[in-house]
């Protein structure tokens, strides 16, 4: 039995968000991303970021919309921690950024603590966070080999677009999941 449960994120979790989501990138990007980047995060401001997100775009806020056009954010957590440290990770997706769109889904952040890599968690976030039948798009940064061969074990494959990623300025390749029935031969 995992010691997690996946759980759809509430504003009530945006400070354990924040938290995993500027631990995580500091954790995952040292030498990556420059230091004075990393150290520059801000956990209140950060946690205003994904009261708003959640508030806005998550599934009160968006009860017009279903589907590749709806926002989620799921979560790993475990609760016997303390506040700040209950989420384990989680996982961002959306309508894609892209013009044209290469897929019909983008997931936009997927963070696990490094305390938790390799147990699972990343993993039951993934299987939550995508959509049966449907492709989704994602934006890795190249010089992550750890990442990009996750991804590929959920079917995800470079498909040549390259960019720079505007905070860190490094390059970032985007990699697709084809499930839906564009993608099936």
């Amino acid at each position: 039995m995992s010691e997690w449960a996946i759980r759809e994120a509430t504003a009530d979790y945006a400070r354990d968000l924040a938290v995993c989501h500027i631990e995580s990138w500091r954790e995952a990007y040292r030498g990556l991303v420059p230091d004075h980047l990393l150290d520059a995060f801000d956990i209140d401001r950060r946690t205003r970021q994904w009261a708003r997100i959640i508030t806005e775009f998550g599934p009160a806020g968006n009860l017009e919309t279903t589907g590749t056009e709806s926002y989620t954010t799921k979560m790993a957590v475990d609760d016997t921690r303390d506040p700040g440290l209950r989420v384990l990770g989680f996982a961002h997706a959306g309508p894609p950024r892209d013009e044209p769109r290469p897929a019909e889904r983008e997931l936009f952040a997927l963070y696990v603590r490094a305390a938790q890599h390799g147990t699972g968690v990343a993993a039951d976030v993934m299987r939550a966070i995508l959509l049966p039948d449907i492709d989704t798009a994602l934006w890795v940064f190249e010089e992550n080999p750890r990442a990009r061969n996750f991804y590929r074990k959920f079917g995800f494959a470079a498909d040549g677009a390259r960019r720079i990623e505007p905070l860190s300025m490094a390059s970032e390749i985007r990699m697709i999941a084809r499930r839906g029935t564009t993608g099936r031969r």
